[in-house]
């Protein structure tokens, strides 16, 4: 079994939280965060087929996404994921940021998708996607749960 914790991403570590609202607050058209979360997508790298089956396939998504986890040995959780769909994929960078090397109790205090809303994103995404983009969310949210259990 491949290791996830060997899926590495940028995301949470050097792409922040603070460094994408620097990026897309000055944003004001779709088009220009559109993208954005295309470029930001193009940073996750694909996920094996070893990994992707270590990880969650997220139902109600527009495209095949894959959603994993693994408990650090500090206890923090390190999320992985891949998409088939490019703004997917953008919009699973935005996750993984806002998710990545918390802990549970961290990711319960919080909805994992507030970052979207700073960023001016969840308002623009199309019914299926808003939904896949929930999806996610409890997908996050439900792996937290498991981990305080």
């Amino acid at each position: 079994m491949t290791n996830p914790l060997y899926a590495g991403h940028p995301f949470g570590t050097t792409v922040t939280a603070a460094s994408l609202r620097q990026l897309f607050t000055p944003l004001q058209a779709w088009e220009d965060k559109y993208r954005q979360l295309i470029l930001l997508g193009k940073q996750l790298p694909a996920l094996s087929d070893e990994l992707k089956a270590q990880a969650k396939e997220i139902a109600g998504c527009e495209n095949r996404v894959w959603l994993g986890t693994v408990v650090t040995n500090d206890g923090k959780l390190h999320f992985f994921g891949d998409s088939e769909g490019r703004i997917v994929r953008g919009l699973l960078a935005v996750l993984l940021t806002a998710v990545e090397g918390k802990s549970a109790t961290e990711l319960l205090a919080q909805d994992p998708l507030t970052l979207f809303d700073e960023l001016g994103l969840r308002a623009q995404l199309s019914a299926s996607r808003s939904q896949g983009l929930a999806a996610l969310g409890e997908a996050v949210s439900d792996a937290a749960r498991q981990r305080q259990a």
